[in-house]
This record gives C-alpha cells, sequence and structure tokens, in this order.
C-alpha cells in the first residue's frame, strides 16, 4: 500500500507540473508573466518564485531539518523582481527538480517518519499531503492568469464542448486499472511499477 501511495503522488505531483509547464508555454507575452490582475494579486512570476521558494526550503534535507530553512526569505518570494522569462521557467524547474527528486529517493519505510515544518512535526505522508493540496492551488492559480492573458488558449483538458465524445471513447474501452495522470503524462497503464 505505501509503495502503490509514493507511486500515486508521484504521478500526481507530475501531472500537477506539466499543467503549469503547459499554462506557460501557452504564455507568448514575456510581459504577460509579470502581469497582475489588481495590486493584491500575485503574478505568474511570483507564484513561481513563491513555488519555488518553498519546494526548496521544504524539500532540501527533508528528513533530517526544518522544512522553514534559515535561509529562506518567504516574503520576498511576493515581491516582484526583475526577471526574464528565461528566468522564470529556471526558477520552476529548479524548485521541481528539488522537490521531485526527494520525492522519488523516498522508501515506503520513510512514510511514517517525522518531519519538522516551523517546529510543527508530521508525518511524511502528512508533509507530502500538505504539499499535494498547497503546489496544486498556486499551478491552478498560474493556469487560471496564463488563461486570461493567452490570446490562443488551448485547452489542458477535455475541451468544451467535447465531453460527449471524450466519453464515449472511454466507455468504448475495456476496464483497466490505471491512473488517470497516465494518459496526459504520456505514460502506458502500469509502466511505473516494479
Amino acid at each position: 500500500m505505501a509503495e502503490d501511495y509514493l507511486l500515486s503522488v508521484r504521478k500526481q505531483f507530475e501531472y500537477y507540473k506539466m499543467l503549469g509547464d503547459k499554462a506557460m508555454a501557452q504564455v507568448t507575452e514575456e510581459e504577460h508573466l509579470f502581469w497582475q490582475p489588481n495590486a493584491e494579486s500575485n503574478s505568474i512570476a511570483v507564484i513561481v518564485k513563491h513555488l519555488s521558494g518553498n519546494m526548496v526550503s521544504r524539500w532540501t534535507d527533508f528528513l533530517t531539518t526544518d522544512g522553514e530553512k534559515a535561509n529562506r526569505d518567504r516574503d520576498g518570494e511576493f515581491v516582484g523582481t526583475e526577471m526574464n522569462r528565461e528566468e522564470v521557467l529556471a526558477l520552476w524547474e529548479f524548485g521541481w527538480k528539488v522537490f521531485l527528486d526527494t520525492l522519488n529517493s523516498l522508501i515506503p519505510d520513510d512514510l511514517t517518519k517525522i518531519i519538522y515544518i516551523r517546529n510543527q512535526g508530521h508525518t511524511v505522508i502528512e508533509a507530502i499531503n500538505r504539499q499535494l493540496a498547497h503546489y496544486p492551488y498556486h499551478v491552478g492559480q498560474i493556469v487560471y492568469l496564463a488563461r486570461m492573458v493567452s490570446q490562443d488558449w488551448k485547452s489542458l483538458s477535455i475541451p468544451r464542448n467535447a465531453s460527449a465524445d471524450y466519453n464515449k471513447d472511454k466507455f468504448a474501452q475495456d476496464k483497466k486499472r490505471s491512473h488517470f495522470t497516465d494518459e496526459y503524462l504520456g505514460k502506458k497503464p502500469g509502466a511505473d511499477k516494479k
């Protein structure tokens, strides 16, 4: 069961990273990465800074040090910074790499270990679930902002008015056990099983 959990959450996080990748790829004007609907809103670039800062802080030395590192400037993550598109995307990739490398290194025996975030103890499962709520929340914001500024938005899931055809295709197939992300991530069902 623990191995299945780790496989499932890995796929979930890869899926949300893919959504962010595809959304930002549709933001063709560099200045749109920094656009804010109002002064209290975050831009895509600021959300990327925050996610990367969180990922690096939480997942560096994950099992041995507090997840809120002393060198993290969380407040600074929400301040607009002079960056270009390549720097924003590099920050995005760096945060995800730190996070996914650590997540992929975990083994079933790690799941019940206690880690700390701001001195509050979490099992590893609780820490993963905490981020499984946090990261998709912000990826959803990125997708929404990208959709607002994109001139030619391409759906990241089932396009409007295509649900009936999508369902018809799915129900025409034999029942099978697979993770819903497999088709989006281009993986064959069961390919991740050891």
